[in-house]
């Protein structure tokens, strides 16, 4: 999903694009008659049907068929499909995060989508791979986010911002006086502190040669984890970050500070831009910054998605649906609506996506970034993770001996789940 990496098939993407965007997918006449009448419903996240609603229009009339929009919160839309979908109330296609895909497909809830490579290839290659499991597609990319680096122009200029994560520390040091504070992160969080560890040769699960991630190869303890631990202690260590930025309340602390003008620069991401923009921020956004050793801060590149659920009654009706709301003209609209980045590649130098700073620094930041892993192991690193990382900033243990206790906890939990897939 790496939305800078050039498209060196930009031609042939943007001719399948205006194909799908004309019409969607080929079909004969036997399935256009089939689906007449037919009703399909889709689960959008909340405040985005905006960014549909010219592309379900334009499928209801070239298919007759009636699309019922409903909008749910798109991290949740897999916990309630457990529910409605053999119940017969549930989607024919819904939104959801990369990162549930293997849990789902394991569960049984989705449809494999059977889609030719020419409509694959319209997509960032880290997008469409946080749709496959097995080598099997079941998804198609809608959005991509990255966490990226906000700043306050009113305390730090773009000429001022240090280059390195290291800088930032310094800076810092200069800045911190217990009220006020200069660089913060969720450091705490594996979610954003793999930021920092994965730069050093951290890693979450290793790949096997086909690509696949290796839940048996954990590498949140390894030598370059631990020295990235060890980094982020030090803004803990030395009060650079406030005690109230660790725990469950830490993002409300982290996000209040900012717009309150009391922190330089903070980690977060796209999700913010409406609400710093309400409070007034003069802000700037950018691309994550380097380390010590040169390398670039890494970010887990999330996706959302439309998938088709294994409950409906309109399989290829709804695979039509998913295909045609994430083509390349309707990916570009649903942005101009939303502000959400496309995972189309030929939409990565579009003129209207790029003025956004926002999309700027998601698009550049995606260069060092990889999707997160979408296995249901997954599910096992989060909390192990979080745990040790916590113990690192409030001092109470050292980096090595946490995140070893992590790997141990997370490898546990492996074997007693999922040892029997």
């Amino acid at each position: 999903m790496k939305m800078a990496k050039k498209c060196s098939v930009f031609m042939l993407c943007a001719a399948v694009s205006l194909s799908l965007a004309a019409c969607g997918p080929k079909e004969s006449s036997s399935a256009k008659s089939s689906s007449k009448g037919s009703e399909l419903v889709v689960w959008e996240d909340k405040e985005k049907s905006i960014g549909i609603k010219d592309a379900v229009a334009a499928f209801e009339k070239e298919h007759d068929v009636k699309v019922k929009v409903v909008e749910k919160p798109y991290a949740k839309q897999i916990e309630d499909l457990r529910m409605d979908g053999p119940a017969g109330t549930g989607p024919d296609v819904l939104t959801m995060p990369g990162d549930q895909i293997g849990t789902a497909v394991t569960e049984g809830l989705l449809k494999e989508l059977h889609v030719k490579k020419d409509v694959q290839s319209l997509y960032t290659d880290a997008s469409i791979q946080s749709q496959m499991v097995d080598q099997k597609l079941y998804g198609l990319p809608k959005a991509v986010e990255t966490t990226v680096l906000f700043y306050n122009k009113d305390l730090i200029t773009e000429k001022e911002l240090p280059k390195t994560l290291e800088e930032w520390y310094d800076y810092s040091k200069k800045t911190a006086d217990g009220s006020n504070f200069g660089f913060l992160a969720l450091f705490d969080q594996i979610y954003y502190a793999e930021s920092v560890m994965s730069g050093y040769g951290g890693y979450i699960f290793g790949k096997d040669k086909d690509g696949s991630y290796n839940p048996s190869d954990i590498g949140i303890n390894n030598e370059g984890a631990v020295k990235g631990a060890a980094l982020i202690q030090k803004f803990y260590k030395d009060g650079l970050f406030p005690a109230g930025i660790i725990g469950e309340q830490g993002i409300n602390v982290l996000e209040s500070l900012f717009t309150e003008g009391k922190a330089a620069a903070i980690i977060s991401g796209p999700w913010n831009v409406e609400a710093f923009s309400k409070a007034g921020i003069n802000y700037g956004i950018t691309k994550l910054p380097k380390l010590e050793n040169r390398k670039n801060m890494s970010s887990f590149i999330g996706v959302k998605s439309y998938n088709v659920s294994a409950f409906t009654k309109n399989e290829e009706l709804a695979q039509e649906l998913a295909v045609f709301l994430a083509n390349e003209k309707n990916s570009k609209t649903r942005y101009e609506e939303t502000k959400e980045v496309p995972a189309v590649k030929s939409l990565a130098n579009d003129p209207a996506i790029m003025k956004s700073e926002a999309a700027r620094a998601v698009t550049e930041q995606s260069r060092f970034s990889e999707p997160t892993p979408n296995i249901p192991e997954m599910n096992e690193i989060w909390t192990p993770a979080d745990s040790a990382l916590q113990t690192v900033a409030t001092g109470k243990a050292d980096p090595k001996q946490a995140l070893d206790q992590a790997a141990e906890t997370a490898k546990g939990q492996i074997k007693a789940k999922h040892s029997g897939k």
